[in-house]
């Protein structure tokens, strides 16, 4: 038999691509990226959203610090270039989640526009919504249980973002929201009414 290397990688054999794994689906992938001053409730959101989507039959993927930080990202601190790798590693795998017809959604306080803007150019601008948790940093202190905020303003813990470090807040973000004043379901509905259009398959 002759040993053509030419035909090894014959054409049919490539890998399947996003269109494939969305008709599979149902669903289009979607990058919903939460962003706000720990305590802003970011995560409370995420998880709440995560849990309405899976009830409505949308595959979902929630990345936020415990399962971030804590694995591919577990060797990086808190300085602005280890947050810029944070959030860098974070978008890397957000895309694949999303190339793949996966609904992603982030909850990272990701303080400078910068990284928000390389997140979106990563992940690719039209697949990325910014919904900022712009809930009062006062609101923040009072729910924050850990006492971090307190630690921070005695000077205890460095570059803490809203205290020593800034946060700057996004210029036009797709949604914004107040968990102080929106209670958690109407927050959820808020998200979904911007997001589900662009999920679901039939729509586009």
């Amino acid at each position: 038999m002759e040993n053509n290397s030419n035909n090894i990688y014959p054409v049919f054999d490539k890998m399947l691509g996003r269109a494939d794994k969305e008709s599979l689906l149902g669903q289009h992938g979607l990058m919903v990226w939460f962003t706000g001053l720990s305590g802003s409730g970011k995560s409370t959101v995420a998880i709440a959203l995560e849990r309405e989507l899976q009830r409505r039959g949308i595959l979902c993927r929630l990345l936020d610090g415990d399962n971030i930080r804590t694995g591919i990202n577990n060797n990086l601190g808190f300085s602005e270039e280890d947050r810029m790798e944070n959030i860098r590693r974070i978008a890397e795998v957000a895309k694949l989640f999303v190339d793949t017809g996966i609904v992603t959604l982030a909850a990272f306080i990701s303080p400078l526009r910068q990284m928000r803007q390389m997140a979106a150019d990563i992940i690719g601008r039209n697949d990325f919504v910014e919904v900022y948790v712009g809930t009062p940093i006062e609101e923040c202190e009072r729910r924050d249980v850990k006492g971090l905020y307190a630690r921070a303003r005695r000077g205890e813990i460095k570059d803490f973002t809203g205290v020593s470090a800034p946060f700057e807040v996004p210029e036009a973000p797709a949604l914004t929201l107040d968990t102080s004043r929106l209670p958690l379901q109407q927050s959820v509905e808020a998200v979904l009414q911007l997001i589900l259009p662009r999920i679901n398959k039939e729509e586009r």
